[in-house]
């Protein structure tokens, strides 16, 4: 196998890596102190665990943060059932504690630990994973190489590559090729994911769909969606969901729009950091705004324009209270969030143009509701003004946004049927308490599951 790490630019990956780890104590601090990491959970990011290892065959499942974490739940959730331990790694401060909340019996998780070789090798002889499923453009090559070195299988799920990022990619030249030959499979959710993951290099790839669209709708606490809907009784609610900095001052200024001609009118704006509230809530103050924050507790009153809601896994509850929601990171260099969750609780939705993340998701919505992206402050409240002015034209756009993005369902019994060579050995040896068969029956079947793969490369299943 091609030493993935070794040689060019792959090569200086390692040697930085090396070379950063005096620094990573101070970066690792730096970061405790802004909230991005537990103190008392930091040994984890060095591959240490915080919990000892459970018997017999271990999936491996990795996502970056809070969003991937609710979209690999219902994945997790049947490789579970089927008696495997599931580990799932991600990075952030609120996915670990949205995976406390929602994980299911026989699924753990674990920061993900630092793309530094000792890190990475400390983690895999702890945890010993059978199968290491990557989700999304989560691109580590350290961790990728000493995958490929114990001969672990990779698979990529839910893969995604951008139009951007396949740009940029592109500009590596052949350092992409031996990057991706320790993947066996990746499993895109588009065709057009698929068809840049083949032109890097990464022949096995192949479109099964979004996992994000079988992802049931949020959830709520039903007593703390009663208490908003009382406060809020006869608003107009309009809702800005995981938005970034820049995004909340075009919101805001559509406010001032809106509430100039409808004294009702209500903005609540989920700020996709939470951390970012209270000052966030600052900034609109001193721009003029009656603002109310959540996590303070402070409600809502009827001189209340803004209210932010800077608590952690609540969107189901605006997008059930609210009439029209806004995705953020579209009018900013983001690149768009999941339209779905949106869709699934009968919200009219907007957008801006900046989507890359989710392209064909986004342009299926704007060719289904006929509605363009807005692009300013002007704009967004020229929509607002038109969807709450004319009766029905909400409740219109929302249920051609639901039927435009219901054939992007399914992903998940693809997933699976797709995984189930991989997993249907760990079943049997979890079953009868053996994990050497495992090895054994990986070594004999691998090469022969990966060809399949290969030859069916860019058909759908």
């Amino acid at each position: 196998m091609t030493d993935l790490v070794g040689g060019g630019a792959r090569g200086l990956y390692r040697l930085a890596g090396y070379a950063a780890l005096p620094l990573v104590p101070l970066l690792l601090a730096w970061r405790t102190r802004k909230g991005k990491e537990e103190r008392a959970r930091r040994d984890e990011r060095y591959g240490r665990p915080s919990i000892n290892r459970p018997a017999g065959p271990v999936v491996w499942i990795h996502v970056a943060s809070v969003g991937e974490t609710n979209a690999v739940m219902p994945l997790i959730a049947r490789i579970a059932a089927e008696g495997l331990t599931v580990l799932l790694t991600s990075v952030t401060v609120t996915s670990a504690r949205v995976a406390a909340q929602r994980l299911p019996r026989g699924a753990i998780h674990q920061y993900a630990p630092l793309d530094i070789q000792p890190f990475i090798d400390r983690f895999l002889d702890a945890w010993k994973p059978d199968l290491a499923l990557f989700f999304e453009s989560e691109l580590w090559p350290t961790t990728m190489a000493r995958l490929a070195a114990r001969r672990i299988p990779e698979i990529r799920i839910n893969a995604r590559m951008t139009p951007r990022s396949f740009r940029r990619w592109q500009r590596l030249g052949g350092a992409m090729a031996p990057l991706f030959e320790g993947i066996e499979l990746a499993l895109a959710q588009s065709e057009g994911d698929a068809e840049r993951l083949r032109a890097l290099g990464l022949k096995q790839a192949r479109s099964v769909g979004n996992l994000k669209f079988d992802v049931p709708a949020p959830g709520v606490e039903q007593s703390a969606l009663d208490d908003f809907q009382r406060d809020t009784a006869g608003r107009a609610i309009f809702v800005a969901a995981s938005t970034h900095e820049g995004e909340e001052t075009v919101v805001a200024t559509a406010h001032r729009t809106m509430r100039a001609n409808r004294p009702d009118f209500l903005t609540v704006i989920v700020p996709r950091h939470p951390v970012r509230g209270p000052a966030l809530a600052a900034g609109l103050v001193e721009a003029g705004f009656q603002v109310a924050l959540r996590s303070r507790g402070e409600p809502v009153a009827a001189a209340t324009d803004l209210y932010i809601a800077d608590t952690l896994g609540e969107l189901g509850l605006f997008y059930r209270a609210g009439q029209v929601a806004f995705i953020g990171g579209t009018l900013v260099p983001v690149g768009g969030h999941n339209p779905i969750e949106a869709a699934l609780l009968d919200t009219a939705i907007l957008h801006g143009p900046q989507v890359e993340n989710a392209a064909e998701i986004f342009q299926a919505l704007d060719r289904g509701t006929g509605r363009a992206p807005v692009t300013d402050a002007a704009s967004l409240a020229a929509a607002l003004n038109e969807l709450y002015a004319e009766p029905g034209a909400i409740q219109s756009l929302a249920e051609r946004g639901a039927a435009a993005l219901a054939p992007f369902s399914g992903a998940l019994e693809a997933t699976l049927a797709a995984l189930r060579p991989y997993l249907a050995p760990l079943v049997v040896a979890a079953s009868l308490g053996q994990r050497d068969m495992v090895r054994m029956r990986r070594s004999r079947a691998g090469k022969t599951v990966a060809g399949k793969a290969g030859k069916s490369a860019g058909r759908k299943p």
